[in-house]
């Protein structure tokens, strides 16, 4: 089974790809937050985890999720006879970043063993950037982008091939040059003070009311639809992914002033 989320369509991709290779079910987190989150692992079943990074962290609703998880016992695999595989499944994360991921993975591995559930390896892809929320970030160029895809196809494939033969202890991390002052301070202020719809608001001159940033939403933070300008909840389940903005088909929804000039980027937009 595969955990994920994205929101402008990196870690879509990379868990569809995913998927596809190992023909385990794809469950999107937001979507399984509002289930039990009690799942039943068949018999030498894989978890994974596939997931953006937000600050040098893994995103909240994904810890929020890890919290709330639980394995139950395989009734199927019992009835024939086999020791349904609670106790050590083979776990591994891929995470997806613009640049580094600092602790990225440790945090990760921390929330899991208060599961009871051993991260056993961990890989990272620096993908496209969509995190356009600070003065000096803004999405990259045509040409970044396509290296960026083609380098990160070319070493996906080399991770599917670790995850199908189950091999731990394989590490393959961006964590860049100072991992904790990034998590652990920056990270701190980022999930302290900029995970929020606040700023967000839209130019209803260029608003056609299309709806879709409201389709798009991950947590369905936005009331609204075709016929209806955006307006946020202001309920706190914002993860600043900034999917509305980048969906905009006029570009007309903005984060405060930091986003007037800037570009817009989502997978699937030139891919």
């Amino acid at each position: 089974m595969i955990f994920y989320f994205s929101g402008t369509g990196n870690s879509k991709w990379v868990a569809n790809k995913l998927a596809e290779a190992t023909n385990e079910h794809l469950y999107f987190i937001p979507d399984e937050l509002s289930t039990s989150c009690i799942y039943h692992l068949t018999q030498d079943e894989s978890i994974g985890f596939v997931f953006p990074v937000h600050g040098w962290r893994p995103p909240k609703i994904v810890r929020a999720f890890i919290e709330k998880l639980s394995f139950g016992i395989n009734n199927e695999a019992l009835s024939q006879g086999k020791q349904a595989s609670t106790s050590q499944p083979y776990v591994y994360a891929i995470c997806t970043a613009g640049d580094t991921i600092g602790e990225t993975m440790d945090i990760l591995k921390q929330d899991l063993l208060k599961k009871k559930l051993y991260l056993r390896s961990g890989f990272s892809l620096i993908m496209p950037e969509s995190y356009v929320g600070l003065p000096f970030m803004d999405v990259d160029n045509q040409e970044n982008e396509n290296r960026k895809i083609e380098n990160s196809s070319n070493l996906l494939n080399g991770y599917i091939s670790n995850i199908l033969l189950k091999k731990p202890n394989i590490w393959d991390l961006t964590l860049g040059k100072w991992p904790k002052i990034n998590s652990r301070v920056l990270g701190g202020v980022f999930h302290k003070y900029l995970i929020t719809d606040n700023p967000f608001w839209v130019d209803s001159n260029k608003c056609v009311r299309c709806g879709i940033c409201a389709d798009v939403c991950p947590v369905h933070d936005i009331n609204g639809g075709l016929g209806h300008e955006p307006d946020w909840k202001h309920d706190l389940s914002c993860l600043t992914c900034f999917s509305c903005y980048h969906h905009c088909p006029h570009h007309a929804i903005q984060y405060g002033r930091q986003t007037k000039k800037k570009g817009q980027y989502f997978f699937a937009k030139h891919h």
